[in-house]
């Protein structure tokens, strides 16, 4: 019998939380700026839900550089969660493909350190239908492209490490990567400008006068998107035509589109079949489609669309949700 759990993923960049009734949330927090500050955070979704005993965990926050190690990483993100959830039963989710506890994490912490991608596949597994089918999760600083064999993830890495070498993570988002890494020499090689901004300026991302999690600090309105992109181009919001910096932008959006192609045609290489399902997760699920459609049109695969079938809240917060239900449903 199911019963409620919170589902936590704890990143570098946002907190996501979610519970299995379908309560979702994300949140943007820099960790690697704030390490000492992860508890308190963490506090505000121990207060949203005060009443649900199970907290289930996902993490990619211990890659952080605050941290000298991923070890010390995952102990700091354990610690915090002990801290902000005291007197509930914590379990993390592990590349084993099952929960293990605070302690057993704690003894071997690589073994839960980047496990959100598996808890999602796990997840996802569970509403594709049997036979080759593939995830393809574009976040905002990473794409995961996971084969999935029978409801079962079957990937070829499981540490970062191996899943770059594999192709199955991919440094690529929707929000964070900066243009030059996408465009290389074709503009400056400078932090002035992000992908979040190439989308807002297409109208794939909604503006946010909230959100400053920019590369200068000023909000997330088009105005500002042009005046980060033009910079890209040596130049400034004054002297630079808009027209310039929505060709920028459009081509930027080609690039990660290949890109993220390339890195589908490769996964799907080494399958022993083509998918006969593809599900899109992610707040970058726009991009996802776009690249499978590159990569695989027409290909006869059923399309799941996370967004479509879940609610763009927990779509965006949708290792946290997975988590949460897989936690219900007897995991934890």
């Amino acid at each position: 019998m199911s019963r409620d759990a919170i589902g936590l993923d704890v990143g570098g960049a946002n907190l996501k939380a979610a519970t299995a009734s379908g309560d979702a949330v994300s949140i943007p927090f820099e960790l690697w700026r704030h390490p000492e500050r992860l508890p308190a955070e963490l506090a505000l979704f121990s207060e949203r839900w005060p009443d649900i005993p199970v907290v289930s965990v996902t993490m990619t926050g211990e890659l952080c550089d605050c941290f000298e190690t991923k070890r010390d990483g995952v102990c700091h993100i354990l610690a915090a969660l002990e801290q902000a959830f005291p007197g509930r039963i914590i379990r993390v989710w592990s590349t084993a493909g099952q929960f293990v506890t605070i302690e057993d994490a704690n003894r071997s912490p690589l073994t839960v350190a980047a496990a959100n991608w598996h808890a999602l596949a796990t997840f996802v597994g569970h509403h594709v239908p049997p036979g080759p089918a593939l995830l393809i999760d574009t976040g905002s600083t990473t794409t995961d492209i996971i084969p999935i064999r029978d409801c079962v993830p079957v990937p070829r890495g499981l540490t970062d490490p191996e899943r770059l070498r594999s192709g199955e993570l991919m440094y690529t988002g929707a929000r964070r990567t900066p243009v030059c890494a996408v465009l290389g020499s074709e503009v400056a090689a400078e932090w002035f400008a992000t992908a979040q901004d190439v989308y807002v300026r297409l109208g794939l991302l909604p503006p946010d006068p909230n959100d400053c999690s920019t590369a200068d600090g000023r909000p997330l309105m088009d105005a500002n998107a042009h005046a980060r992109l033009a910079r890209m181009l040596g130049g400034d919001p004054e002297i630079t035509p808009p027209a310039d910096t929505l060709d920028l932008a459009r081509r930027v959006f080609a690039a990660q589109r290949r890109s993220i192609a390339t890195g589908i045609r490769r996964v799907i290489d080494y399958m022993a079949e083509r998918p006969g399902a593809v599900c899109f997760c992610g707040s970058g699920e726009f991009l996802a489609r776009a690249a499978w459609e590159d990569a695989c049109s027409p290909s006869g695969a059923r399309v799941i669309s996370s967004a479509d079938q879940w609610g763009a809240p927990r779509a965006t917060a949708a290792c946290a949700w997975a988590v949460a239900v897989l936690a219900s449903e007897g995991g934890a």
